[in-house]
Order: structure tokens, then C-alpha cells, then sequence
């Protein structure tokens, strides 16, 4: 695929979710016109991919404090984040989202995520974020 450093930022964005498509594409995995429960299917199926890579993100750490024999392995938590750009960039593509559409929709929750911390997110309003 070769890499992609001369890009602006947009466009690396982009570039991940069409490397993501080919790659979706050729384990078998077409997202144009799934039904409803194939989207089910495969948001559950890469939710849950998501999970276990987190987990081996987890295990990267030295998160068991009673234990003195771990060490921090910061290049395999490295991959183990970028496995799971893979599945959530593939859940994205499922939910019909582009590369725009998750920038445009991070910086709505950005700007909600920031006003919630500076009216001290006191209380839980379920309704702000549902014009995103």
C-alpha cells in the first residue's frame, strides 16, 4: 500500500477508510447494501473485536499493581491501537459513515464533550448530543 506521509491530515483519514474497505473487501466482507441484520452482525462482530483488542491494549500495561514481574510494552500497545483504528474505522463504513462524516461528527461531540466540563457536567442530559 506504501505510506502516505505527503497527505493532509484529511486526507490520511480518508486514505484509512478506503485501506480499510480493500482490506474488508478481500477477507470477504462487502458493507455496500447490507440488510439491517448484516449490519447487526457486523457491528456486533467488530464491537467485539474492538473489546479484545483493547484487552491486549490493556495487557500491554502493567495495570496489575500487585504484581512486580510486568513491564510496559509501549510498541505492541502501539499496534494494538492501531488494530483497533482497523475495527472502529470498519464500524464506521458499516453505519454508512465516511471519513468526513467521523470528523464532522468528532468535533459536534468535541464541542459537547467541552461545554459538559465547563458547566461541571453535574447532570447527565440525554438529549445533548442527539442533533449530532
Amino acid at each position: 500500500m506504501g505510506c502516505y506521509c505527503e497527505l493532509s491530515t484529511m486526507d490520511k483519514l480518508e486514505k484509512m477508510f478506503a485501506m480499510q474497505a480493500a482490506l474488508n473487501k478481500r477477507m470477504g466482507v462487502d458493507i455496500v447494501n447490507l440488510t439491517e441484520q448484516e449490519k447487526i452482525k457486523w457491528i456486533l462482530n467488530y464491537a467485539r473485536a474492538v473489546q479484545q483488542e483493547t484487552s491486549e491494549l490493556v495487557d500491554s500495561v502493567p495495570w496489575k499493581w500487585w504484581a512486580k514481574y510486568q513491564k510496559f510494552d509501549e510498541q505492541n500497545a502501539r499496534v494494538e491501537l492501531i488494530d483497533l483504528f482497523h475495527f472502529l474505522i470498519a464500524i464506521a463504513q458499516v453505519l454508512g459513515m465516511s471519513a468526513g462524516d467521523v470528523f464532522d461528527i468528532y468535533c459536534k461531540k468535541n464541542s459537547i464533550n467541552h461545554r459538559r466540563q465547563e458547566d461541571g457536567y453535574a447532570v447527565k442530559d440525554k438529549d445533548d448530543s442527539r442533533g449530532i
